[in-house]
Formats: structure tokens, sequence, C-alpha cells
């Protein structure tokens, strides 16, 4: 392989591991090139020496700490100008969608029987009306809470280290089966359909979000080393559906030799093959597939599901989804299973905790749908006004998705305080502070700042926007975002921001950009420890 041709390969690779950075894309960025801070800025010295460094010779810092209780301001640096926010944008969308649900509504999937019973068959058809359900009882624990891991399995294609959580993905599709089949259905001369009209896919929103969601439509695929050198690796997947097939040719190499696995699904996504290198003695490697047709998937699913528990369907399982068979009304047609979810603040916490963005993305969805409309656009207007409600100036945020990828979404440092000092005066306050990753415990935050003195003292949203800068073989950040609550006394919060705009590594090197995110979390750890001599 050439040097040029190794270089692009690299490049490429690079791009890839930018999935780590929880709101991925190259942007691009105009930034005005500012003086570095100088001690009159009255900040930490710690502070200061960490906007020093030569990663940020042409970056602008910006730096927002407030009293939320009496509206003083601590700290304030381009409180006013727009910054790029990456994932911290997360914050606005699942805030508009937790106060628009309320964060103990719960959804409620059911399955109707359309046509005649006679005695325990149904002449007619099990239509499962979809309901925005983010997990569909696939991570839900035996108390109800939603369980997530430190990387989640939707980063497994980009990011070292991602793991499964234990449940069972079909979990609330074989609920709904065992509640057809206690409902005294046993046979079905008919079909399943899924009913998915409660909003458009919007392919604007990427991951774009469905109204059925299986595990967030994704196969999961785990690769664990052979016995030696050699030797074929050993898969295991997940969730096993039809026609879904899965085959492996990733071979054993030499302990410490490199780990390299591909995915290639064929066109429709059944048929998915891995390749490549797993060394002996390594952890397990995940990897995941999409899942291209999420309601064939599910009808297929729940086709399967039934037959498990004893209740036969004539319609055969794998196939289209049939929605032209949809009713257009159930009025008279009784409702014979239901899956109930886990209160929304838990799929919020989730989305926080790893920076979920298929469910940030759906909460656009989901707030469409309360205004009665199915164009996830609509989404839009209701959280508009939430924002006015919660007196954040809504001008000072640019948003076109709920992850915070889009390249137009920008916000002001002061607007995300102004949102997290609604938090603080609501009586979900602490519910929503500590769904957000804690620094060195959970989530995006888990590995930064874990022996400092801020440990378990602040709880923010991060945010990540990289890409390669072809031009000098290095990378580019054009966003490094924190931003959330520092605890200063016990029992008090301040609301705060921290980050960097228009950064750059020495290297083209993906762990350049964590050591920038271990700089942005030091700034709002220090933040939280207060001044050794820079004043308060």
């Amino acid at each position: 392989m050439s040097p040029s041709v190794t270089r692009r390969w690299e490049r490429r690779r690079v791009v890839g591991t930018l999935g780590l950075l929880l709101a991925v894309g190259i942007v691009v960025i105009g930034l005005v090139q500012l003086a570095p801070p100088t001690p009159e800025d009255g900040l930490d010295p710690r502070i200061t020496a960490i906007m020093r460094k030569p990663d940020y010779r042409h970056a602008q810092w910006g730096l927002f700490q407030q009293n939320p209780e009496t509206g003083e301001v601590i700290r304030s640096r381009y409180a006013d100008q727009f910054f790029i926010p990456g994932s911290v944008a997360k914050l606005f969308g699942v805030s508009g969608a937790w106060h628009t649900l309320g964060g103990g509504h719960r959804f409620v999937t059911p399955v109707r029987a359309v046509g005649r019973q006679r005695q325990n068959a149904l002449q007619g058809d099990l239509d499962l009306v979809a309901q925005g359900d983010l997990t569909l009882g696939g991570r839900t624990r035996k108390d109800g809470s939603v369980a997530f891991t430190t990387v989640d399995h939707t980063y497994a294609n980009t990011v070292p280290g991602a793991t499964l959580t234990p449940q069972n993905p079909l979990a609330g599709i074989d609920h709904l089966a065992r509640q057809v089949r206690d409902s005294g259905i046993r046979r079905v001369d008919g079909d399943v359909i899924v009913d998915a009209r409660l909003f458009q896919p919007d392919p604007v929103l990427d991951p774009t979000p469905t109204p059925l969601i299986i595990n967030d439509n994704v196969i999961d695929l785990l690769t664990s080393p052979g016995d030696k050198a050699g030797a074929p690796a050993r898969l295991e997947w997940r969730p096993k559906v039809a026609p879904y097939r899965v085959t492996s040719s990733v071979r054993t190499v030499a302990a410490g030799k490199p780990t390299d696995i591909s995915v290639t699904p064929s066109a429709n996504g059944t048929r998915i093959q891995l390749s490549g290198t797993i060394a002996a003695g390594s952890a397990p490697v995940l990897r995941v597939s999409p899942i291209k047709d999420p309601n064939a998937f599910g009808r297929t699913a729940m086709i399967e599901a039934l037959k498990r528990v004893g209740v036969e369907v004539s319609a055969a399982a794998v196939g289209g989804n049939p929605a032209d068979r949809l009713p257009d009304s159930y009025r008279g047609a009784p409702t014979v299973a239901r899956y109930t979810s886990p209160p929304y603040a838990q799929y919020a916490r989730l989305i926080f905790k790893v920076s979920h963005n298929l469910g940030a993305n759906l909460g656009i969805c989901l707030m469409a749908t309360s205004a009665t409309s199915s164009d996830c656009e609509a989404g839009f207007p209701v959280l508009a006004k939430f924002l006015d409600g919660a007196r954040v100036d809504r001008k000072a945020v640019q948003l076109a998705d709920g992850r915070g990828s889009n390249p137009v979404d920008r916000t002001t440092p002061r607007a995300l305080a102004q949102l997290l000092t609604y938090w603080q005066h609501t009586r979900e306050a602490e519910r929503f502070r500590t769904s957000l990753p804690v620094l060195g415990v959970d989530g995006s935050l888990a590995d930064s700042c874990r022996h400092c003195p801020a440990r378990g003292k602040v709880f923010a949203k991060t945010g990540t926007v990289a890409g390669v800068d072809a031009l000098n073989d290095r990378l580019t950040v054009g966003a490094e975002t924190t931003a959330g609550y520092v605890e200063t006394r016990r029992g008090h919060f301040d609301v705060f921001f921290a980050g960097v705009n228009g950064a750059s590594t020495p290297r083209l090197d993906i762990n350049d950009v964590l050591d920038i995110g271990n700089d942005v979390a030091g700034v709002a750890a220090h933040l939280q420890e207060g001044d050794t001599g820079g004043g308060r």
C-alpha cells in the first residue's frame, strides 16, 4: 500500500472513529481569531493554563457561570456569542419533550384485534399500533428503570469498548405475544400488521426516528476471539428475527496484533457479513448493522413471538408490512394486548447519559404528535413555545434537529444557562439534574476527573463536533462543550457552560480529541472547586 493510500485509509478510519464524539459531523466553521486569555479576565489560573494550550491557539473559549437563585453572574466569557453546541443541544430538545409529555408519561403500545373472534380464532388481523416507545422493553430492568452502559451499543462501529445491556431486546414484543394468547386467541386467520401512522419518518433527522423501534433499529454483532491464533472467531448476535442472517469470516490473530472488524450488510440489510481480525485473548468486540425496514422487522418479530407462545398466524412470517390493510378507525376493535413503558424521565436519562442520538431526534417527532401532526417538523413550534415559557431567549438558539449534529445548530452560553435555570426552579429539578452525566461517575463523563475533588459534583451534558483536517494531517474540533450544574456548596447548584470552538489537534489521533474533552471537563471541575487566587 502506497503512503498516499495509507494516509487516505487512516483518514477514513479516524472519521469513522469520530462517532465517539456524541454529535458526529464535519461542520464548516467561521470563527474570529481572538486574543488568548489574560490574567485580567479574572479566571482561575488553572483554567487560564488550559486555555493557553497550543491546541487552542486559534480557538474561542466560552464560559458562563451563574447563581440561579439570585441571578448573580459569577463568570462570563462571550456569553452572548453563538457557539456550536454538539450534543449539548440535546438539552433543548429533550427538555421540550419532557415538558410536553411530562416526566411521568408512559407510552402504551396496544395490539388491536381487527375482525371477528370465534372461539379461539381471530378471523382478521392483529394490528400492533406503534406509539414511539424508544426501547419497547428492550432495556427495562426489573425495577422499571432503563439500563445503559458507558459506551452505548449504537456507537459500536466507531467506539472501542461499546457494550450491551443484558436485557432481551425483544422483551416488549414477547410481552405483547403472551397477552394476545392470554386474551383467548390461539390462531390468527389473517395477518399481523405494524401500524406506524403516528408520524412520518423525516430523513432530515439523522438517525431517523420511526414509530416502532426495536433494539434501536440495529442488529447487535458480538465477536470473541478463538482459542488460538488462526482459529475462527466466535460470533453471537441479536435479536434473531427472520430473514436476518449473519455470517463471519473473522479470524483470530496473535495477541497484540490489530483487531479490525468490518460489517457489510446487503442492500435490504437482511444478510450481514463480518470480516477481519480479532486479537487472541482480547475482550469481545461489538459491532452493529442497521435494520433498514423497522416495520417489516417488527411484524416478523411479532409473528415469531406469537408462535413461541402457541399462537399460529396464517400469513407468512417473512414479508413486507401490509399497511394498506390498516383500518381508518379502531372503533369496535378490542385491545387484546398492551405494553406500558417506563416513564419518559427514564428515557431522558438514557438520552443524556449516553448521548442517544435516535432518542434525541425522536423527541422532536413526539412533540409534533402532541400537536396532532404526523410531520416531525411540527415539533419545532412546540419546542419554541416551551422555550418562550421557560424564559429562554429563543433567538439565541438555532436548531434543525434534536441531537445537535446539523450544521446550523448554534446556541449562546447564556441561553443554555436560562434553560438550566428554568429546570432548577421546577419540582423535577433534582430528577432532571441527576439524569445528566455525572463527572467521574457515569455516562459520557465517567472517565473524566475520576479522582479530583469535583468528582460527583458536576452534572452536565457534553458535546463534540469533529472532523479531519486533510490539509494539515490533523483533527479539527469544531466544538467541545459541556453545560449543566456545579454543586458549589452542599445543596446549592450553579448553572454553567464551558466550551471551545475551533480547536485543533497536533496529530491525526482520536486520543487527542479525547484530551480536549478532558480539558473542558477540567474547566468544569475548576468552576466547581472555586478559585485559587483568580477571584470570584
